[in-house]
């Protein structure tokens, strides 16, 4: 399969991309969300790895974009964040439209988990 990952933290960005990689997929980076909504339009990513947090703009305020587009309204989403209580996880899914959630630090079992859903 092949994910784009993006996030602002080039080591956290880096170490997903190892695991996926490891794992036999393809991996697009990006350190922020900037010309995102164009690539994932033109790309078949099988699902976007995407950090909440970021200086430019939050995954929140990118996911909103990205389901309001009918491009991409129906691609794949996971965040992946150090926000990790049952509220944000909630809020994340249920309120912001993820389709998953994983949290840092990710380890192999939680991104092979939320990877079977895809």
């Amino acid at each position: 399969m092949k994910f784009l990952v993006i996030d602002d933290s080039s080591v956290d960005r880096r170490f997903l991309i190892s695991m996926l990689e490891k794992m036999g997929h393809q991996v697009d980076e990006q350190k922020d969300t900037s010309n995102v909504l164009e690539r994932v339009a033109k790309e078949n990513y099988a699902a976007v790895i995407v950090d909440i947090v970021m200086p430019e703009q939050d995954g929140f305020k990118f996911l909103r974009q990205l389901r309001s587009n009918s491009s991409t309204a129906n691609q794949y989403v996971i965040f992946c964040s150090s926000k990790k209580t049952p509220i944000e996880i909630n809020y994340g899914i249920k309120r912001a439209g993820a389709n998953d959630y994983i949290t840092k630090p990710v380890n192999q079992e939680s991104l092979e988990e939320a990877l079977q859903k895809v």
